[in-house]
């Protein structure tokens, strides 16, 4: 499936003009990715104006890279740094775009022409756009974590490894905060302080390829971090483990079968909303008890590392907040918008 993927999307690129869109890679490799990212990078050169690569590799792994890549895209070192380091390549590579139409991810997204040709379409209407990511191939901890997609996708649609922004808002913003973990929520919540409009466009879906098993472990308390930027639903979360261990002293074995039928449930409805059976195999939605068990335990470890560790690590460090509150952000950018509105008068 991967070598058709390779030579439909090279095939129909070379035959269209390329779309007014600056893609932007942020990397921070402590190992060579020439070898997985040149022949996408090589193929995204010819669909969209420009490839902005910008790659806070060590000296020897940037040296390499350049001459992987320089050939077919921008590869430049960040020139802003933030304790988040993705944060600091997005605004360097943000600054650097010449285009309006900026699309964001991570080195782990594939997209096909038709993909970024939505996009581009969307961003006429609105100021930062959201996609759906799903995985491929399918390892078993792929299939884990697509149950978190598809109970997401229940509620205000998953969080990819991609985003899709017009530049002149984010330049309106003056970048987004550098010292946080969920970054993207951040980088969405500060465009729309500023007056921006979001889309989570849940019938566009670009592939990702799955970690390895070891990353997949790593990130585990990570995600559960990420909630403590969503206090009611981080709560929602915390409350499952107590009520699990509850129901098993009381030998409640019917009610905690009812939760997982729930579960499973609740994600099969993700699955089927918007098109999303399309990419997602039926068993997806089977693996939805596995990620709730998952997150019982790992929400309560993300609240011990931020009481007792001071943050989540990240890195060489360690980060105290997932993202700055809606509330504090449109307070901070409340005469941005003013401004805005004497213009407009």
């Amino acid at each position: 499936m991967a070598s058709d993927f390779n030579v439909a999307f090279a095939s129909r690129s070379v035959m269209i003009n390329p779309l007014p869109i600056s893609y932007i890679l942020p990397i921070a490799a402590s190992s060579s990715q020439a070898r997985a990212l040149t022949g996408y990078l090589c193929r995204l050169s010819r669909v969209v104006d420009e490839v902005i690569v910008v790659d806070g590799s060590p000296d020897s792994l940037f040296r390499a890279h350049a001459h992987a890549w320089a050939h077919h895209v921008r590869h430049m070192p960040p020139k802003t740094l933030t304790q988040n380091g993705k944060v600091g390549n997005v605004i360097t590579g943000v600054l650097a775009a010449r285009n309006e139409n900026v699309v964001i991810a991570d080195d782990d997204v594939r997209y096909r022409r038709d993909e970024l040709l939505r996009l581009s379409g969307l961003l006429g209407r609105f100021d930062v756009v959201r996609p759906q990511n799903w995985f491929h191939p399918l390892p078993w901890h792929a299939r884990w974590d697509s149950a978190r997609i598809l109970l997401n996708r229940v509620l205000d649609g998953d969080w990819p490894g991609t985003l899709a922004l017009r530049r002149s808002r984010f330049l309106a913003a003056g970048g987004y905060a550098g010292d946080v973990l969920f970054e993207n929520l951040e980088l969405v919540r500060t465009i729309e302080a500023v007056g921006g409009r979001e889309m989570v466009a849940r019938d566009l879906f670009v592939v990702r390829r799955p970690p390895t098993a070891a990353h997949f472990w790593r990130q585990r308390v990570r995600q559960a971090y990420d909630e403590l930027a969503r206090p009611s639903r981080f709560v929602a979360q915390l409350a499952i483990l107590p009520t699990v261990l509850t129901l098993l002293e009381r030998r409640r074995i019917n009610a905690l079968t009812t939760m997982a039928v729930a579960s499973i449930v609740a994600a099969e409805v993700g699955r089927r909303r918007d098109g999303a059976r399309k990419v997602f195999p039926a068993s997806s939605a089977l693996w939805a008890p596995a990620w709730i068990g998952e997150r019982a335990v790992t929400a309560w470890l993300a609240l011990c590392e931020s009481l007792v560790c001071g943050g989540v690590r990240y890195r060489s460090g360690r980060l105290k907040r997932s993202a700055t509150p809606r509330a504090e952000l449109n307070a901070q950018f409340l005469p941005t918008i003013q401004s805005f509105a004497g213009e407009r008068t």
